[in-house]
């Protein structure tokens, strides 16, 4: 099936025109809306990824059901050989459940974890049932959220697998079917379960960089050994048209000037930052917004914690990796970038629906 790059969007002040483009991009495509309306599948006979995003004023938010972690449990149930978790904070029921019902069909797992939150009662229930778990150990954070299934399907993204992670904070969690983007992450976390190396300590020896997932470019990064910032500094300098960011975090130095140069290039750049985090020390919401970027503070009283860049419409960034020096320098991240229109509509639609609940 051919696919079908959206138009671009110009000015958000065109929420509704936006909205309406996406649905008929879904409906010529042959893709849908999934029932949950925080999750978008991939089109039908394209199945080599799934996107799902949180919905923190809706109505899984108040059942604590029904939320993207209800399809990783899914996932997980059907996993026949392994589960790999490198989780930096867990304690979501349904994950606990499914990892401890694969670990009863005879499923091979392992965990590492944070150390800071190694003694929440879901993990200790895990090590408790036999599953093998171990922490960092040190000061970095082990700060990956991903889940290798069969050493064939990777989960990752934003999402902390915690209620307020899937129920609470706009967070997205993708789906990637892929042996070779399996093989990059089942290395990395070998890295820190069997090599036991963690942070600055870290390899760069991740086996495929740069994937094709049909058609699709993927890179795949790890931090800090791969020089993540370098790379996201490079896409923003290459944009010809747009920038959008959703930051949690956003303390880069090199990143906000790659972004007010191309905003006084003439590029289009618009942004959204978590509010509890822009006026702490190294922020660089003050100074975004001094070069004119319209950048707004959330409008969620949980957390807006995705770690996203959409690129001319055609380029995602996401991932674990907020974009700071701890993040590049002291942590163990993740970073997914993904080349294609149709990624990019799932996260402009996500972005238009955080913008516009945020203060102007």
């Amino acid at each position: 099936m051919s696919r079908r790059r959206p138009a671009r969007l110009t000015s958000l002040g065109a929420t509704v025109v936006v909205l309406l483009l996406a649905g008929l991009f879904y409906l010529y495509s042959g893709g849908r809306l999934v029932e949950a309306p925080q999750v978008v599948e991939t089109p039908a006979g394209e199945d080599w990824y799934a996107v799902y995003f949180t919905d923190p004023f809706g109505p899984q938010a108040e059942t604590l059901r029904g939320g993207p972690d209800a399809a990783l449990a899914a996932a997980i149930d059907q996993a026949r050989f392994s589960v790999d978790v490198a989780a930096y904070q867990l304690n979501l029921w349904s994950v606990r459940d499914a990892l401890l019902r694969a670990h009863e069909r005879g499923v091979s797992l392992r965990v590492v974890a944070e150390s800071d939150y190694i003694l929440e009662p879901e993990v200790e229930d895990l090590e408790a049932a036999g599953i093998p778990v171990l922490g960092d150990r040190r000061e970095g954070l082990m700060h990956h959220k991903f889940v290798v299934i069969d050493r064939w399907e990777v989960w990752t993204g934003s999402m902390n697998f915690t209620v307020n992670g899937a129920y609470r904070n706009n967070n997205n969690l993708v789906r990637v079917r892929s042996s070779r983007v399996a093989e990059d992450y089942t290395r990395e976390f070998e890295e820190m379960f069997v090599d036991d190396r963690f942070g600055p300590e870290s390899l760069a020896d991740t086996p495929y960089p740069a994937v094709s997932l049909d058609g699709t470019r993927v890179e795949v990064l790890f931090s800090p050994e791969d020089g993540v910032a370098a790379r996201l500094v490079d896409l923003v300098r290459g944009a010809q048209e747009s920038v959008r960011f959703m930051a949690f975090s956003f303390t880069s130095d090199e990143l906000a000037e790659a972004l007010i140069d191309r905003a006084r290039a003439g590029v289009l750049v618009e942004g959204v930052m978590e509010t509890s985090q822009a006026s702490g020390r190294g922020s660089e919401y003050e100074r975004l917004r001094r070069a004119g970027i319209d950048v707004r503070l959330d409008g969620n009283p949980g957390n807006m914690h995705h770690k996203v860049l959409v690129i001319d419409d055609r380029v995602v960034v996401t991932g674990s990796y907020n974009f700071s020096r701890s993040a590049e320098e002291r942590n163990d991240e993740n970073v997914l970038i993904v080349h294609d229109p149709d990624w990019a509509t799932l996260f402009l639609i996500e972005f238009v629906r955080v913008y516009e609940a945020a203060a102007p």
